[in-house]
């Protein structure tokens, strides 16, 4: 749970200090300027919120590592939700008003997040979690999109230390296997979900996992 804060407040801070400028340089993410990731982001505290006020009953379908999807190919843009998020973004017009959204429902959804009982179970994409393992996959939802925030912002913070940690065990559990040891954590997240090719060199230390990634998470 306290990862889950940290990893979302050290994001928060990441945009809210970034010049206007870089709201419309590239992100990490592909066809993707940084204020539609913010924008992605906004969209992602909102879904925290709804999720954390919608209770089940059930028992847990799902937790931090398998709630996550891996599809076969990368995202195109041409997705309805992401087409939107665009238009979204551009709509904003001023950085400001954009850093103004982020943090209003953003602090909403760490607050939520500091408050909710880790055990209760929640309903989200047709699958129930514990609001702990919830929290514990937005960890790596945070960390991916932190350095995608970063990705051509040289002097922008980097994500925590302890959850890029966190995040590449995750991700390690995804693919059923550990990255090399010579790969640091940034890296292994990166040429792990397809966000830059691997060099020849990691490709050979890699061995038989190249041939599972990218991994395409959804």
């Amino acid at each position: 749970m306290g990862l889950f804060s940290r990893s979302w407040t050290a994001l928060r801070t990441a945009v809210a200090e970034l010049p206007d400028e870089a709201f419309t340089r590239p992100s990490g993410c592909a066809g993707w300027l940084v204020r539609d990731l913010v924008c992605h982001l906004v969209i992602d505290a909102q879904d925290v919120l709804i999720t954390l006020v919608t209770p089940a009953e059930t028992e847990p379908t799902r937790d931090a590592v398998t709630y996550w999807d891996v599809a076969e190919t990368p995202p195109t843009g041409d997705d309805p939700l992401d087409a939107l998020i665009v238009r979204l973004a551009a709509a904003y017009e001023e950085p400001r008003l954009l850093k103004f959204h982020l943090d209003d429902v953003g602090s909403a959804a760490g607050r939520a997040a500091e408050l909710v009982d880790p055990g209760l179970r929640v309903s989200t994409r047709n699958e129930v979690l514990t609001a702990g393992d919830y929290l514990c996959a937005y960890v790596l939802e945070w960390t991916l999109h932190h350095l995608d925030l970063v990705a051509h912002l040289p002097d922008a913070a980097e994500p925590p230390a302890e959850g890029l940690a966190r995040s590449r065990e995750m991700l390690e559990n995804i693919a059923g296997t550990a990255f090399p040891a010579s790969f640091s954590d940034t890296d292994a997240l990166l040429v792990g979900t397809g966000r830059r090719a691997p060099t020849d060199a990691e490709k050979a230390e890699l061995g038989e996992l190249a041939a599972k990634l990218p991994l395409v998470l959804g």
